[in-house]
């Protein structure tokens, strides 16, 4: 007898403990339970410790209430200039309504993938491919948008959209690749280009700034000479003043600068001027002690070497010597008479007559 009741106590006590453990439901932190009363939805139970009827209601799996991560991957997309490209998405949503994410769809992820791609076609459709890889930041809020709208109703709120990749067929990205080439060879050449303009120009203001500074350079070089010689003459002119030659000496310097007038490699012809005559008078007078000066005038049509001092044939000869070697194919001809004469020059001696005879002439008018 005792043994049944002993059964009967552990069997209630059995149940007592079923029912308290089925009674009491604690639901984690972030999470949520959905609880049906006889198939009908009944409450929701909050995070901590829950008391329901047991074999009565019944619990629904656990709602997860934090932020969610979901990736799409190689989702095709065709973009407006009909081009198809690979997209991958990753789609932020948290559910904030967990009676709507239990009852109002069936798989509220697969749902939010199907939706995505979805609008993703609707939104890169109206893009092109350059569009599309340039306006990231526009699709996502694009699709964030409309995601959310459409999720609303299902207690889902999307809270970003990133575009993770968009990869275009091979051919266009080896087109897109020769094309970005060309344009790096592009800026290359033009910025090859501006170092060479710049280059030149500097290189010709340089030439400029040295064109200038040697031309003011030569043009003091060429005053200072300028004036260098003017004062030198200046002070040669006032020395010869202040002394004051006589003419016998500027006589002598004259036939002294002779032999430098035929000097040059490139004299071919000379001319002996008409002072000679004078110059030859002063130095005879200055050596000879007054012998040209007495003799006769009516001997100007002989030699005039036979009126002279052999010193002034020992004067001349160095210098006219040294004429007629130099260029002695080029001497003038000279007359009988006057080429007889030793110890001057056919031209000199010629000279010298002509100026006798037109000293000779001034003083005889007859």
């Amino acid at each position: 007898m005792w043994i049944a009741e002993l059964v009967i106590a552990a069997v209630i006590a059995l149940v007592v403990v079923l029912t308290v453990m089925r009674s009491v439901r604690i639901v984690p932190q972030a999470r949520a339970r959905n609880v049906e009363r006889f198939g009908r939805y009944r409450k929701t139970l909050e995070p901590g410790m829950n008391f329901i009827i047991p074999f009565v209601d019944q619990v629904k799996p656990l709602i997860d209430l934090r932020e969610q991560v979901v990736s799409f991957t190689g989702q095709p997309v065709i973009t407006e200039d009909n081009l198809v490209v690979q997209i991958d998405t990753v789609l932020f949503f948290q559910v904030t309504d967990p009676r709507a994410a239990d009852y109002e769809i069936v798989n509220y992820i697969q749902a939010i993938e199907q939706i995505t791609a979805t609008m993703l076609r609707s939104v890169i459709g109206s893009m092109d491919l350059e569009q599309t890889l340039t306006s990231r930041d526009k699709i996502n809020t694009l699709l964030r948008g409309v995601l959310d709208d459409a999720s609303g109703k299902w207690g889902i709120r999307v809270t970003r959209v990133e575009i993770k990749a968009i990869d275009p067929p091979k051919s266009v990205k080896d087109a897109m690749e020769k094309q970005m080439r060309a344009e790096r060879e592009k800026r290359a050449t033009i910025l090859n280009a501006e170092g060479v303009r710049q280059a030149s120009i500097l290189t010709a203001e340089g030439e400029k700034q040295s064109a200038i500074l040697r031309a003011e350079g030569d043009k003091q070089s060429a005053i200072l000479r300028a004036e260098g010689q003017a004062e030198a003459i200046a002070h040669v002119f006032q020395a010869v003043h202040e002394n004051d030659p006589d003419p016998k000496l500027l006589a002598y310097q004259y036939l002294q600068t002779l032999p430098q007038l035929a000097a040059g490699a490139g004299n071919t012809f000379w001319v002996i001027p008409s002072e000679m005559t004078s110059a030859l008078k002063a130095v005879t007078s200055a050596f000879g002690g007054g012998s040209a000066d007495a003799a006769p005038q009516a001997d100007t049509a002989a030699s005039p070497a036979a009126a002279s001092p052999p010193a002034l044939a020992d004067q001349a000869a160095p210098s006219t010597a040294a004429l007629s070697s130099q260029r002695p194919q080029q001497s003038l001809p000279a007359s009988p008479a006057v080429s007889a004469t030793p110890g001057l020059p056919a031209p000199a001696v010629a000279r010298a007559q002509n100026g006798e005879a037109r000293s000779g002439q001034d003083a005889d008018p007859h």
